[in-house]
């Protein structure tokens, strides 16, 4: 893709105005001399991500909202029962609700191997119904205080391509070595300290003595979200970032409730010359929200976006990538849940080389997806508009 120069220069007088709006509580730390790495699929990332639980020798931290007790988690209990027998330290946790079909027994097993585990938001009627409204939908694994896995993936065969194409999640997960690790480890005690974890001994105290490989060049900011903030950090790093690009946007999300501001964001952006291009699912594991989502694509299509639902798999990646250069992903989708009431964590990846992959990784699948058209979309039928304007009542809650 060719550069304007000229629309680069005009990029931080931008930024800088956006955030003069939007005041932003806290500026995320930047982190430089990262080494970032890409697993386009399950099967590579659950194979990197076995092979790093191999190598420990004092922690792995674990934070996922779903894990399935089925063939990829059975080897994730195996392969964190063998590291616990080497004598690591291992603690886990997990969404309650997330985790509500995968059997007791299962989490049983591993905290008899001596795995600490903590149940994030376990029902309580003290709480009224708020309680059932938390979840923690981060997805983030932390070896021995040096080696990070992030992205989309839960533990589950669908995530792995262990099932039929049709039911396979299409996701993407990534690595970090370097500085940002400290980060996401802080990030990882805080919620376990927060939601009642006891430690026999202090974090810092866990925190392993090998040196944090510092060989990478791509600068990485982490964006933790959570319903305790009292405005979302996610939506303000999706929407600095959105305003920011000069040339391109690629967005891949299965979730789409993106909410007015977004909407006009990406609107704006369209019209100062970026070409914006979304890739949505076709089928969802959620079909109200699906419904939903489609709801806004008269709006975004009538202002220059461009939208491509993919039908291969379902969609399951969130990444959006500004001109081929800065790739924010992990675990946030662009809707409502992720803004304000899920915990998240997100990475805002500034790097050629790692943006290249992203960009020929989205243009592939696009070139593999369905256009929506406007004039084909208008025909959807009176019983259709009449529930997506139904749904849409309860838009906050999906």
């Amino acid at each position: 893709m060719r550069r304007n120069h000229s629309k680069h220069k005009k990029r931080l007088s931008r930024i800088v105005r956006l955030l003069g709006r939007l005041r932003p509580f806290v500026v995320p730390m930047t982190h430089r001399n990262n080494s970032v790495e890409l697993f386009q699929d399950g099967r590579h990332f659950f194979q990197a991500l076995f092979d790093a639980i191999r190598s420990a020798e004092q922690t792995i931290l674990l934070e996922y909202y779903l894990i399935h007790d089925d063939h990829i988690g059975s080897e994730f209990a195996r392969e964190l029962d063998a590291a616990v027998q080497r004598g690591v330290k291992i603690k886990l946790i997990y969404d309650y609700i997330g985790c509500l079909d995968t059997p007791s027994s299962y989490f049983r097993h591993l905290a008899r191997q001596g795995i600490k585990l903590l149940p994030f938001n376990v029902p309580s009627f003290k709480r009224g119904v708020y309680w059932f409204d938390k979840r923690d939908h981060r997805k983030m694994a932390i070896v021995d205080g040096t080696l990070a896995f992030l992205g989309g993936f839960n533990i589950g065969d669908e995530y792995a391509g262990c099932v039929a194409e049709k039911q396979n999640f299409r996701d993407l997960g990534f690595s970090i070595r370097g500085d940002a690790v400290g980060e996401l480890e802080a990030i990882f005690h805080e919620t376990w300290n927060s939601e009642g974890g006891k430690d026999d001994i202090s974090a810092k105290a866990e925190r392993p003595g090998h040196p944090v490989s510092r060989s990478g060049n791509a600068t990485v900011n982490i964006i933790s979200g959570g319903p305790h903030q009292r405005r979302s950090y996610i939506r303000e790093a999706f929407l600095v970032n959105i305003a920011s690009a000069a040339e391109e946007i690629l967005i891949a999300t299965p979730y789409f409730v993106p909410g007015p501001r977004i909407i006009r964001f990406l609107l704006r952006a369209v019209r100062r010359g970026v070409q914006v291009r979304l890739l949505l699912p076709a089928r969802s594991d959620v079909p109200l929200v699906l419904l939903l989502g489609r709801s806004s694509y008269a709006t975004l299509l009538r202002g220059g976006v461009e939208i491509f639902e993919l039908d291969r798999e379902i969609l399951h990646a969130k990444v959006m990538l500004i001109d081929s250069e800065r790739t924010v992903i992990g675990s946030a989708n662009l809707d409502q849940r992720s803004f304000h009431r899920n915990f998240e964590i997100n990475c805002l990846v500034d790097n050629e080389q790692f943006g290249g992959q992203i960009r020929a990784l989205m243009l592939n699948e696009i070139d593999g997806s369905r256009q929506v058209k406007l004039d084909v979309h208008e025909q959807r039928g009176t019983l259709v508009r009449t529930m997506e304007r139904v749904i849409g009542l309860f838009g906050w809650f999906l």
